[in-house]
């Protein structure tokens, strides 16, 4: 009998562990507004723009606070799918949050113009399955960015980043210690990326190191027209 691989790594983000995440993510929107801004100097207004495992929604909600965009997000935990949508109700702006697989999205080709994925992309299951999925379902001359961890990331760099997440002192030694033990584990090296990149229809990209992380920067191409025959009349 066939077996579903389960489409993220380590423990589900569901119940208790949703809500402890949620509501530690939610004392500091700094970094979810700076990948909102980002995405906003890049995605032409009025375009529609898919955040990947948006969890809380935080993100997905400054994006549509930002600009004039029609934003959705996918989320595998549906813990996350329920927060998201009341944290979208409560800010009072409008986001389709749907639960999903990266790689294998609900989505007809050619459904978004700019694609985000911020701190998710390690636990994908699948990760050039992703982004496969992710140029299918971009627009010919649409781009994506993908924010995830450095594996190279320094001890110093993480207490940096720890520091300004504004936690409690028990929750600053939690999360430094998921850092150590769980994400650190699962991040990926610049040569992994460019790897993974090469097997994808994506083929390129451009990676730009920014803090304990990295963005890393794909665009589908717009398709060539096709040539007119040369038989035909001028």
């Amino acid at each position: 009998m066939a077996t579903t691989r389960k489409a993220y790594r380590g423990l589900g983000m569901e119940g208790a562990i949703a809500t402890w995440y949620a509501k530690n993510t939610g004392k500091n929107l700094t970094r979810f507004m700076k990948v909102a801004e980002a995405v906003a100097a890049q995605a032409a207004p009025g375009g529609r723009v898919l955040e990947l495992a948006p969890g809380p929604g935080f993100c997905a909600i400054e994006i549509a606070r930002t600009g004039n965009y029609d934003v959705t997000g996918l989320d595998i935990s549906e813990s996350f799918v329920r927060i998201a949508r009341d944290n979208a109700k409560s800010a009072g702006v409008a986001v389709d949050f749907r639960h999903g697989n990266a790689s294998e999205m609900p989505f007809p080709d050619a459904s978004f113009d700019f694609i985000v994925c911020s701190a998710a992309f390690k636990n994908f299951s699948d990760p050039v399955g992703a982004l496969d999925e992710i140029h299918r379902v971009l627009r010919p001359g649409g781009r994506a960015s993908i924010y995830d961890l450095r594996k190279d990331a320094t001890s110093a760099e993480i207490s940096a980043e720890i520091q300004g997440m504004r936690l409690s002192a028990f929750n600053a030694w939690l999360t430094r210690m998921t850092f150590r033990f769980v994400l650190l584990k699962r991040a990926y090296t610049r040569g992994d990326l460019d790897a993974m990149v090469a097997r994808s229809q994506f083929r390129t990209c451009e990676v730009v190191n920014d803090g304990v992380g990295f963005e890393l920067r794909l665009a589908r191409p717009v398709r060539s027209r096709l040539h007119t025959n040369p038989g035909a009349a001028a």
